[in-house]
């Protein structure tokens, strides 16, 4: 394949274009992935609009699956024809981050759509593949499978790697888009009790068939609503969203000595954050981060996948074409999409 489609960022926060470009080659030690399936994420309107260093002309896309068409030299693990994920996170391979298994936090990471073109084009390069690529099990989608490389995999990871979320805990869950979902699922299936926030009924209503106890609408007193519902504060807060009113919102609604976990972006002109730190303090409160997870960790979490336990798939509102993509990415900022929209890019 010389050429391919792909969605053209040509300049910060102006109209995407779709059209052909030169498709890539594999570099050494990566593959070549022709793109079945990629997820329209929040973070990938942060890149457009200009929040993150991208250099122009761009392709956005991180979430995504496929199957391996070009393999670079060096590479041991792999074979054309495999069905593969990624991370969004792609680590190096080499450093001592990539060695212990901790290649979501590899300091010379690569992340497609963000540091390198990403998969919103009919194929996508995927770096140290030895160490970044995941094999998609026979039983789950492709669509299932691009759902993974960021917000899934990142919900995943923060309720159990960094939270350590125990059945019977209390979680609240401000933000019912795509990584809000997961978290809600997630929690339900570790046997937590949900708690969702959200602006729009229809994601609160999505909240609820996923395995929400308990739905309340933004704008009003979430802390002490929660407080009131759960007896005292939850044990674990996410923020899915990313602004200084859903952090505080879900930092103020733990209970004392409760956990909260950012994963929303909270972009700032000076790089800093608000937090309640008054309360932290008072309260023993932990705040994690959590930013992805590493391929080494994957196989837990598709296994519960497999078993039917966690359906990633449930959370897919739509399939779109690569040209109603570029539509919609401008408007992630102000939609209020109750799930995941996926994009074939071998659609028109």
């Amino acid at each position: 394949m010389d050429a391919m489609r792909a969605m053209i960022m040509d300049a910060l926060a102006e109209p995407l274009e779709v059209r052909d470009v030169e498709a890539p080659s594999a570099p050494d030690g990566g593959v070549v992935v022709e793109v079945f399936a990629t997820g329209l994420c929040r973070s990938d309107w942060h890149a457009w609009v200009g929040h993150d260093d991208v250099a122009l002309p761009h392709v956005p896309g991180h979430e995504l699956a496929g199957v391996i068409v070009e393999i670079g030299a060096g590479v041991q693990r792999w074979q054309v024809g495999d069905r593969v994920t990624v991370p969004f996170v792609m680590g190096c391979g080499a450093c001592e981050w990539c060695l212990s298994g901790n290649a979501q936090v590899c300091p010379d990471q690569q992340q497609p759509g963000f540091t390198q073109w990403g998969s919103f084009a009919e194929r996508v390069v995927l770096r140290a593949a030895d160490t970044n690529v995941v094999r998609i099990p026979d039983g789950v989608s492709f669509e299932a499978a691009a759902a993974l490389g960021c917000r899934f995999a990142t919900a995943y990871r923060a309720l159990t790697g960094r939270a350590r979320v125990q059945a019977g805990e209390w979680i609240t869950v401000v933000g019912a888009g795509g990584v809000g979902l997961s978290a809600v699922m997630i929690g339900a299936a570790l046997g937590a009790r949900v708690i969702a926030v959200d602006r729009t009924p229809a994601a609160l209503e999505a909240a609820q068939r996923l395995g929400a106890e308990h739905t309340l609408v933004a704008g009003s007193d979430i802390a002490a609503a929660v407080h009131e519902l759960t007896g005292g504060g939850s044990h674990v807060s996410v923020d899915a969203v990313g602004s200084a009113q859903t952090a505080r919102d879900a930092v103020l609604s733990l209970r004392r000595r409760g956990r909260h976990v950012q994963i929303g972006l909270l972009p700032t002109p000076d790089g800093m954050s608000a937090m309640p730190m008054a309360r932290v303090i008072a309260w023993e409160l932990d705040l994690l981060g959590s930013h992805g997870m590493a391929a080494v960790d994957y196989p837990e979490m598709l296994s519960l996948i497999e078993s039917g336990a966690l359906r990633p798939q449930e959370l897919i509102e739509r399939v779109v074409g690569l040209g109603e993509a570029a539509r919609l990415l401008p408007t992630m900022d102000s939609a209020s999409p109750a799930g995941m929209t996926m994009i074939d890019p071998r659609r028109d």
